[in-house]
């Protein structure tokens, strides 16, 4: 599974992965700009600067989550709280994640030495944890891929995706109050008036300031003082208004080049049909085929959301009732991306009452087909939608194969969808 964050959020990324209970490691990178070294000039301040992530899952629930670039220094900044800054230095390397993960092999190894205890430990995995979210969960640009794997190991604990994506909405809703004034986790602070020490409201605060060196993120803060992120910017941000404080620059991730192959064929309409019934899929495809229609089907509606994003198709026939994922939630996640926003998604199912029309039409459905139905009042719906189909086509890409053999596999092969 793979794509762009332009067309398909993190939240829904995350649901996707608890929803299939997977096992694996979720790849995220955007570009930012490079923010200006000590001396840098101008030049190097504008140089993009890829930021990357990995989030380890484990049957559907996150064991660890960080940035790929090996520094050790937010690991440093939690064994502060707990006066262990210099417990890293005499430390072997560890055996454990050292390619992907470092520091959680680091972390592993001051438990195994008893430096932390843990439930130490489950405590700074749980502020990394939900670091890494705040950072996704706010980005709007950027790749991802997802691939299965054997899980992480061994897991100190692991966390509830839905409980944890929740918390950390509500995070960033409170932080983006402070918005323009605080912009990001990552702006370091400097204090450009000295302050009395009456004009902070408490001893904490008073030394929270005297981390403001303009070299210390507000992220590196919120560790330090053991508290969290909007907490932080909430203490700061009257002598952020004032003036009293300055933030360093920060700038917007910019969108990297495509690298996700553009699937969408223009020739004819593609239309893709999702039901994890063998016989309707084989009987759609025969009358849209026949038709001058590009038709592919998709029997799991997991492997579905990933490949819809490759094939592009301008008109979805999805069933309702099926297994994992039913097609109601399907459909919403599909609508929650600007790909798919417009695209006209046919809803089918066995039931034709109110209620089901009610959801259909709540999740975002265009429009609904009741089975069994014949090939008159499909090719109707269709035509309605995506116009005629072309029979003296040349023969269509086979895009699903060729995509099920580059994508990564969420069920067995032996239960590709037929053509």
């Amino acid at each position: 599974m793979q794509g762009q964050l332009a067309e398909i959020d993190i939240r829904s990324i995350l649901q996707l992965i608890e929803l299939g209970q997977r096992t694996g490691e979720l790849y995220v990178e955007a570009y930012l700009p490079a923010l200006p070294a000590m001396g840098a000039d101008s030049a190097q301040s504008k140089t993009q600067s890829p930021h990357s992530w990995l989030v380890f899952f484990l049957n559907g629930q996150i064991v660890y989550a960080g940035t790929t670039d090996g520094n050790l220094n937010r690991l440093r900044g939690y064994l502060h709280r707990y006066e262990l800054d210099d417990s890293l230095k005499d430390l072997d390397v560890p055996a454990i994640a050292t390619f992907n993960s470092p520091e959680y092999g680091y972390l592993w190894a001051l438990l195994e030495n008893h430096t932390l205890t843990p439930e130490q430990g489950r405590q700074i995995l749980n502020g990394m944890v939900q670091e890494t979210l705040f950072d996704l969960l706010s980005l709007h640009q950027g790749a991802f891929v997802f691939k299965l794997s054997a899980g992480l190991s061994p897991q100190l604990t692991t966390f509830e995706i839905s409980s944890l994506v929740a918390t950390i909405t509500t995070q960033i809703q409170a932080w983006n109050q402070f918005y323009p004034h605080i912009q990001s986790p990552h702006q370091c602070p400097s204090i450009l008036q000295k302050l009395q020490s009456h004009e902070a409201e408490d001893e904490k605060t008073a030394r929270m300031l005297r981390w403001m060196d303009g070299n210390t993120s507000i992220q590196q803060i919120a560790r330090y003082w053991n508290k969290g992120l909007v907490t932080v910017a909430k203490a700061i941000y009257p002598y952020v208004r004032q003036g009293i404080i300055h933030l360093s620059e920060v700038t917007a991730p910019i969108a990297p080049p495509d690298s996700v192959e553009d699937w969408q064929a223009i020739q004819v309409p593609r239309i893709v049909c999702v039901d994890d019934g063998v016989t309707i899929r084989q009987a759609i495809e025969q009358i849209l085929d026949e038709h001058g229609y590009e038709a592919t089907s998709i029997g799991n509606p997991l492997r579905a959301l990933s490949l819809l994003f490759q094939l592009r198709p301008d008109l979805i026939l999805c069933d309702i009732a099926m297994p994992e994922l039913e097609g109601y939630e399907l459909c919403a996640m599909l609508r929650q991306s600007s790909v798919f926003r417009q695209t006209p998604i046919i809803m089918l199912t066995g039931k034709d009452g109110f209620i089901d029309r009610v959801k259909a039409r709540m999740a975002g459905a265009t429009d609904y087909l009741t089975k069994p139905f014949g090939a008159h009042e499909l090719l109707t719906l269709v035509e309605k939608y995506v116009g005629l189909g072309n029979p003296t086509r040349p023969q269509p890409n086979r895009l699903l194969e060729q995509a099920i053999q580059d994508d990564l596999e969420l069920e067995p092969r032996s239960s590709t969808p037929s053509r």
